[in-house]
């Protein structure tokens, strides 16, 4: 048998990524789906001797396709047409994903159902029978345990044989719209493919679906709009009657094969008492956040001496054997004292991509949430906002790009004007530097701070863009809680690395460019080549051209107590905010070794401007590559309008701070 595609899907948080990672032992490749920014994940396995190529589909929880990832999943399986599909589904929420299954099914593709979180369901008090399950659908049904890799072996054995059977299974029938189904499908049939499925979705008013039958056979798009009238229903209402059988069926299939609940309180529940109380939840995620960053900067301190003295080293090793003064210059001075300024931090950045991605692991984030609606509905955001504000903790990027989920167009203009405000990783180097330079031994808590000020801002320019430009109110905001998980650290170290992968991807190409461009603004100027002199004595450095473009700028700063080194730390900035510091680094004649301690020394910075400093990093304009994401979500003026505000915010906010610290 030659290479059998097959496709995983399922509902979010059903465990389909460990699933997808012990099918493929962690060989797989990430991309885009072609023509959307969406990630798409792919991946190798062979059983019996077979090689299956297994591509991991958006989770969804249906296929109406009326968001990105629903039409992703949807478009994938009609026109790829893999041999098999395996669908994941929550044992412990078994009702709640039969609904997709049943649209899978609709399809006439075969299937394998991934039962998993058997474990999960037995502590809720309920008894399963997967083979009853299996026996009402007529596909095969695999109890799963993937957190412990329970169950995998039988899963390939059930892909293997499925794929050899090339059996497809009837789609399901539903009480009341047989009859309107099967009237539809025999005037579509020999027109179109998968006549059932169409008609399906017909009685769905599926958008495409009816521009095909209005093209391929109109009389079937007649009978439809008869069909309504004989119901008496709009197309909204019978739509939702179809979706009501669903749940209905669904419901009977899941009664069938539970053979027994118990009705029990589970430590999920226990935990959700404390993580969604009322009063209690918000203290607790401030608490949990502040945590993280505790964590980061307290386990990293070892890690970050160790790079510290390795690039200290190397600037040395630099300096003393390379004979060319300009390349030895370029070498020690540029490349080695900008991008190691920046590596120094990477441990810190680890340890936090670490800790979010265990809180998201364990499934608390979606607690935060919806704690966090009741906040956030009150400032004009939609719930759905959360989940790409959140991810703007990491990357304002795919969090722009995540904001497709979002239904109504206002909500999602505002969600992506405001998540630069998202302190993303880029920006914790800055924080890191200035924290441990001015704010020792209160490092995590004034970086946490910097995190709750961009969420706050965020809120509040929610609050008034709504009222100012877009006016009513954000629609409700409906999301379903996963169960606690047991930590998956395989899982937790791959995602951990791959964030970390990507900051030093950054610094290896961005990075590195911008800070050769300093270093050749800082070795020539107006009057020609300075020399290395410009990075050991600051009168040669001021006759440079990046000391020319710090001067020019640098009366607009006056008043926020910062001279010209600061302000070309921010124009460079603007490509990447890492470049910061590898800005300060090469200006100041240092590398990462002791730059906090120069800057401390200098009397460039007090205490209270470092403070301005930081919050101006945070809020000021994002890199080129969010400006770009933005112009490509929501156009070019929305691009420049996210630019301009951006700039007079944190101008503001950074005179308030300078003006709060001179009066206390």
């Amino acid at each position: 048998m030659k290479e059998v595609t097959i496709a995983i899907i399922g509902n979010p948080n059903v465990g389909k990524t460990t699933v997808f990672n012990a099918l493929t032992g962690m060989r797989h490749k990430v991309a885009n789906w072609p023509g959307v920014t969406v990630e798409k994940r792919e991946g190798h396995f062979t059983h019996g001797g077979v090689e299956f190529h297994i591509v991991d589909l958006p989770g969804v929880y249906s296929l109406s396709a009326r968001s990105v990832d629903e039409r992703i999943a949807r478009n994938f399986i009609l026109k790829e047409r893999p041999s098999l599909i395996i669908d994941v589904v929550d044992a412990s929420n078994l009702e709640r994903n039969l609904y997709l299954l049943l649209q899978i099914l609709e399809m006439g593709v075969p299937v394998v159902v991934a039962l998993n979180k058997m474990d999960s369901a037995e502590e809720k008090g309920l008894k399963i029978d997967p083979k009853r399950l299996g026996e009402r659908l007529s596909i095969p049904v695999v109890p799963l345990v993937a957190t412990r890799g329970e169950g995998i072996e039988e899963l390939k054995d059930a892909v293997l044989e499925s794929c050899r059977d090339g059996k497809r299974p009837e789609p399901p029938e539903y009480p009341g719209f047989d009859g309107h189904v099967r009237r539809l499908s025999e005037l579509l049939n020999g027109k179109v493919e998968n006549p059932t499925l169409i008609a399906l979705r017909l009685l769905e008013d599926d958008d495409e679906v009816r521009e095909i039958v209005k093209e391929r056979a109109p009389e079937a798009l007649d009978e439809y709009r008869k069909i309504l009238r004989e119901e008496g229903k709009t197309e909204e209402e019978l739509l939702l009657a179809l979706a009501d059988a669903r749940y209905r069926l669904a419901a009977e299939i899941a009664g069938y094969a539970i053979l027994e609940r118990m009705e029990r309180m589970t430590v999920s529940d226990m935990l959700d008492e404390v993580f969604l109380h009322r009063w209690l939840g918000i203290p607790v995620f401030v608490a949990l956040v502040w945590m993280a960053f505790k964590f980061a900067f307290d386990i990293a301190g070892p890690f970050v001496d160790a790079v510290d003295a390795l690039f200290a080293w190397l600037g040395e090793v630099a300096g003393e054997h390379i004979g060319n003064e300009m390349l030895s210059s370029l070498v020690a001075d540029g490349i080695i004292a900008g991008v190691g300024s920046v590596l120094v931090f990477v441990p810190q950045i680890a340890f936090l991509f670490l800790a979010f991605a265990w809180l998201e692991d364990s499934g608390y984030m979606a607690r935060a949430a919806f704690v966090m609606d009741r906040v956030m509905k009150k400032f004009g955001l939609h719930g759905k906002s959360l989940i790409p504000l959140l991810l703007g903790f990491s990357c304002n990027v795919p969090a722009i790009m995540a904001t497709r989920t979002i239904e109504d167009e206002k909500d999602r203009i505002l969600t992506v004007l405001v998540n630069p405000l998202m302190s993303c990783s880029a920006r914790l180097p800055v924080y890191a530097l200035f924290a441990g330079a001015f704010f020792a031994g209160r490092e995590g808590s004034v970086v946490t701070a910097m995190y709750f000020l961009g969420i706050a801002l965020a809120l509040v320019m929610a609050w008034l863009f709504r009222r100012v430009i877009f006016g009513g109110e954000s629609s409700y905001f409906v999301m379903e809680l996963p169960p606690y998980n047991r930590p998956n650290w395989g899982l937790i170290l791959g995602v951990t690395w791959e964030r970390t992968k990507k900051f030093l991807a950054k610094a290896g190409t961005v990075i590195f460019g911008t800070v050769v461009l300093i270093w050749l603004l800082s070795v020539f100027g107006p009057g020609g080549y300075i020399g290395p002199e410009a990075f050991e004595s600051g009168e040669a450095l001021s006759k440079s051209w990046v000391a020319w473009i710090g001067r020019a700028l640098e009366p607009l700063f006056s008043p926020l107590g910062w001279n010209w080194k600061a302000v070309v730390g921010l124009v460079f900035g603007l490509l990447a905010k890492e470049v910061v510091v590898g800005t300060l680094g090469i200006l100041h004649g240092v590398g990462e070794e002791g730059l906090g301690e120069v800057l401390a020394a200098s009397g460039d910075f007090t205490p209270v401007s470092a403070f301005a400093y930081m919050a101006f990093v945070l809020i000021y304009v994002p890199c080129i590559a969010t400006i770009g994401a933005i112009k490509g979500e929501i156009g070019g003026k929305w691009a420049a309008f996210a630019v301009a505000y951006g700039i007079v915010l944190a101008y503001a906010v950074a005179l308030l701070i300078v003006a709060g610290g001179a009066l206390i």
